[in-house]
């Protein structure tokens, strides 16, 4: 079996786009797009913070349960997709994302943990991911 060993792949008739053969053999899908472009893993509770993420500069406690993620490389527009997830609490848990506070910025967006059928509540864990275009 041969190896490829590159630093950089670019497309050749546009630099920024790669199509890769799916599954079936019979459709492509943009590499670029399927890849996550912000990640980070916190600790909700006790000293809150990043125990590790990509693409973030930094994570701020806004209050118990409230998170905001500001991401190092700016998204292109507010139209990306935030996933979230938490756990750790001795009761089942869920991620919402908080009806106040508008779109996404393009540099940032925010979440909050909470006990099902309770208030917002830090979680041990809290981890979170987006997709979407890269500015």
């Amino acid at each position: 079996m041969a190896t490829l060993k590159t630093n950089t792949l670019t497309g050749t008739s546009t630099a920024g786009s790669i199509a890769v053969t799916g599954e079936g053999n019979s459709t492509t899908t943009n590499l670029q797009q399927g890849l996550v472009k912000v990640w980070a893993n916190l600790k909700g509770t006790d000293t809150f913070g990043l125990r590790d993420s990509f693409n973030v500069s930094s994570a701020t406690d806004d209050g118990a349960g409230t998170h905001t993620i500001t991401i190092n490389n700016d998204m292109a527009n507010n139209d990306y997709s935030v996933t979230a997830s938490q756990g750790g609490n001795t009761s089942n848990n869920e991620v919402r994302m908080p009806t106040n506070s508008g779109d996404f910025a393009t540099g940032s967006y925010q979440y909050n943990t909470l006990l099902v059928g309770s208030s917002i509540n830090d979680a041990v864990h809290s981890c979170t991911q987006v997709a979407g275009d890269l500015a």
